[in-house]
């Protein structure tokens, strides 16, 4: 299986290499938002909830345009039916697109932070900024629920607030397990919805 997840991630990454189609639009999706946040709100900066929640609501979007454009190109071209028909673990598919979405998402993070910052918090940052990293790694392991933005919320609001502070540490948790049981019971369900 590990040699089918390789061999698809690949071609993910080949295509993505090639067309720049989803990191790019996630890219510009985030520092659009960011651009007109800075503005609208007529101010130098904000912090804690406010800045979290723009924050995550822009990553949140920005990263669902990255999945929709995971799946579009296999639904409309016919590579699930050609999976289909290979001779190989259908949980390698998932595994595959999940990591493509993984390396996305960290491109997306790399960019958008930065504007984020420069664009919204100004020099406030500073110190919470690795508590923030740790944060926004536990965005990598999508589903992206509502549950998901609601706890990395909460966690980025003290590092985002003016004095700074540190994550709380019950909502890592529940990021951490709200992550490891819906990507397990993804992995357990998408053989039988490919199948559909």
């Amino acid at each position: 299986m590990r040699r089918t997840v390789a061999a698809l991630l690949r071609k993910e990454l080949l295509i993505e290499l090639r067309s720049w189609q989803s990191v790019p639009a996630m890219c510009l999706f985030a520092l659009t938002t960011f651009v007109v946040f800075h503005f609208a709100l007529n101010r130098s900066s904000v912090d804690g909830d406010e800045a979290a929640g723009i924050l995550w609501v822009t990553l949140l979007f920005a990263a669902i345009l990255g999945v929709n454009r995971l799946f579009v190109a296999d639904a409309e071209e016919g590579g699930f039916d050609g999976f289909l028909l290979a001779p190989v673990d259908r949980g390698a598919l998932l595994l595959a697109k999940a990591l493509a979405l993984l390396c996305y998402l960290i491109a997306l993070e790399l960019v958008a932070v930065p504007a984020f910052a420069l664009l919204l918090l100004g020099p406030t940052l500073g110190g919470s900024l690795p508590q923030l990293i740790l944060v926004l790694a536990l965005l990598l392991a999508l589903p992206l629920f509502v549950p998901i933005v609601i706890a990395g919320a909460r966690a980025s609001a003290p590092l985002l607030a003016l004095g700074g502070g540190s994550a709380a540490a019950r909502w890592l948790a529940t990021l951490a397990l709200y992550d490891l049981l819906f990507g397990l019971l993804a992995y357990a369900l998408f053989d039988f919805l490919l199948d559909d």
